[in-house]
């Protein structure tokens, strides 16, 4: 007789994962791509041999996810539409998981210097006129003496994901952007919990002035040095997204 061990536990599947399953199984062999319509819900249902709310469930799941787009209404313009654009569902499973410290301060910080020195070292090669001058329109409008610390959180993101935005890699951009708007909140913390977050704030827009000042000058080895000392400076501060392990 085989041993105990060799035998696996039967694994219980739920109707509307095997729906999605299904689904993501022809997305990731090519017969569905972006862009690409589901069947009504009525065909769907019945070629797949399930339920409605079944379908319905993996629906909703796929379209938390930023896999499908649930447009109202029957006909060419209703139903179930693959999504063609990345979406928010990174951005709030992310967030999510963050606020959860399932990841370490430690994880993000790592992480932001890893995506950001690439960011920087491509930039100062591949950006051009234009990615300048929009970086710098960002700048000066961080000057405003009248900023809000969430204004000028929000301009801070915007500058670091332009900065990805300029290398032409979208993939990165998206990564950049998602972290940033997941750590949202407690960049916001970590600002309001200074003494005086606009004597940092001045800190911050020099660097941030340096950084763009490597870029422009084509010097990616710069660039990269300076953007790990801002990130790791403005984390020195406190806790910056996940746990403080």
């Amino acid at each position: 007789m085989a041993a105990a061990e060799a035998w696996e536990p039967v694994q219980r599947v739920r109707t509307y994962e095997q729906v999605m399953q299904q689904i993501e199984d022809r997305i990731l062999d090519g017969r569905l791509k972006a862009g690409d319509r589901l069947p009504s819900e009525r065909d769907l249902a019945a070629s797949l041999g399930v339920s409605r709310p079944s379908l319905r469930e993996a629906l909703r799941v796929l379209e938390a996810l930023g896999i499908v787009d649930i447009r109202p209404g029957g006909g060419s313009e209703g139903g179930a539409v693959l999504v063609g654009t990345p979406g928010p569902g990174f951005v709030n499973l992310l967030k999510l998981q963050l606020a959860l410290g399932h990841f370490s301060r430690t994880n993000v910080l790592e992480t932001r210097i890893a995506l950001e020195s690439w960011s920087c070292q491509e930039a100062a090669y591949r950006s051009d006129d234009h990615d300048h001058a929009e970086l710098a329109s960002i700048l000066d409008a961080m000057d405003d003496p009248a900023i809000t610390t969430g204004e000028f959180n929000r301009l801070d993101t915007a500058f670091h994901v332009r900065i990805a935005e300029s290398t032409g890699n979208a993939l990165i951009a998206h990564l950049m952007g998602s972290l940033r708007i997941a750590v949202n909140r407690q960049m916001i913390e970590a600002y309001a919990a200074l003494p005086d977050w606009r004597e940092t704030a001045k800190t911050v827009r020099h660097e941030h002035r340096e950084i763009l000042e490597s870029i422009q000058d084509g010097d990616a080895a710069e660039s990269v040095e300076r953007v790990r000392a801002h990130i790791q400076s403005f984390y020195a501060l406190g806790t910056v997204g996940g746990s403080s392990s």
